[in-house]
């Protein structure tokens, strides 16, 4: 096998999208996954794209901003060199409103987003239709938001997968370590980016003698329920996100202690009988799948990005909780740029060096 210029550990979100980034660019890319593709929380269920309130901005949510806004073309062209749709939609959002004090600050933030959204997106309020998937609000106003966006999370994964093996990289299963030669061998170029979750973070954690963080359960269910591109619901912590194949996702719980990692409990049926009540259209519809997984949570809250501390040639690509999907567009750019030309856009806060 001739030695890869990149080689990429990890078959989640992030491997995928920094593998498709670089073999796009016209490096030579291995990618290498322990189990199988998605067979982490990559492999969920929800896949809700949403932005940050447009307010108190900093490097983390003008990072998000600007992945959120590459994602159009980012998941048209991997739908493209692939011929596996994503099931990509940006569907938008919407949020009961409270109260009047919600209200005023849901105001607030429209203002605010016409500046930090740079007019590509909107922040409105907006009076709650009666059309069976709206949810019920006291104020009888929503929130919505034109930037927010949906993509099936094991199609996706599915279509990068496709997508690099189409630009000649080579995507391996059941493989946990790099072959052979992948950096170092007789002046090789090459470079080896981590982007193994759950495991890389302990790995990591190991090497450095520090914790750069943990996992945290999420529970999630899928509805058989056929939405189209209805913009998705998000209330006290739960989203509801219609997705292309006639299916509805709901997620997610946030659990620090848990007993076991891939186990459904009574907490997820908490949530289904909240996405029941929120949104009309759920209240007939049948459960299809449970799911649950461990997400991978940097110390710092950002995505973990940059060279290993101590190791040549060697990257991180980690941390992408809640919001790996909405940040994989950006994320595969800026390490793309690093590994292959040495241009380094990692923001403030994103270093490994800040979740030490």
């Amino acid at each position: 096998m001739a030695t890869a210029e990149v080689t990429v550990m990890g078959g989640g979100i992030f491997g995928l999208a920094v593998a498709f980034a670089c073999a796009r660019r016209g490096a030579r890319v291995i990618l290498c996954e322990r189990d199988r593709i998605g067979a982490g929380t990559s492999g969920g269920l929800v896949g809700a794209l949403a932005p940050h309130v447009p307010e108190q901005w900093n490097a983390k949510k003008a990072f998000q901003l600007d992945s959120l806004l590459m994602a159009g073309a980012f998941w048209e062209e991997v739908r493209a060199v692939s011929g596996v749709d994503p099931g990509y939609a940006r569907s938008g959002r919407w949020q009961p409103l409270a109260d009047a004090e919600a209200v005023a600050r849901a105001q607030e933030r429209a203002a605010g987003a016409e500046t930090l959204w740079r007019g590509r997106a909107a922040w409105r309020v907006v009076a709650a239709p009666s059309d069976g998937w709206a949810p019920a609000s006291p104020t009888g106003l929503l929130v919505e938001d034109t930037l927010s966006a949906r993509l099936h999370p094991r199609d996706a994964g599915r279509a990068l997968a496709a997508a690099v093996r189409a630009l000649g990289g080579v995507v391996e299963e059941a493989r946990a370590e790099p072959p052979a030669g992948a950096i170092g061998e007789q002046g090789s170029p090459g470079a080896v980016v981590w982007a193994t979750g759950l495991a890389g973070l302990a790995a990591l954690s190991a090497d450095l003698g520090r914790t750069v963080g943990s996992g945290v359960k999420g529970q999630a269910a899928l509805f058989a329920c056929a939405a189209g591109d209805r913009p998705q619901l998000f209330a006290d912590g739960l989203h509801v996100v219609p997705h292309h194949d006639g299916t509805v996702a709901v997620g997610s719980t946030a659990e620090r202690d848990f007993a076991a990692p891939d186990t459904t409990d009574d907490r997820l049926e908490v949530l289904i009988d909240r996405a029941r009540a929120l949104c009309p259209a759920l209240a007939e519809a049948p459960v299809i799948e449970r799911w649950a997984g461990v997400r991978p949570r940097a110390k710092s809250l950002a995505p973990m990005l940059g060279p290993w501390p101590g190791r040549e040639g060697h990257f991180i690509a980690n941390g992408g909780f809640k919001i790996g999907f909405g940040m994989a567009p950006k994320v595969a750019e800026v390490m793309a740029d690093l590994v292959l030309d040495g241009r380094d856009g990692v923001p403030e806060g994103f270093r490994v060096e800040d979740s030490l």
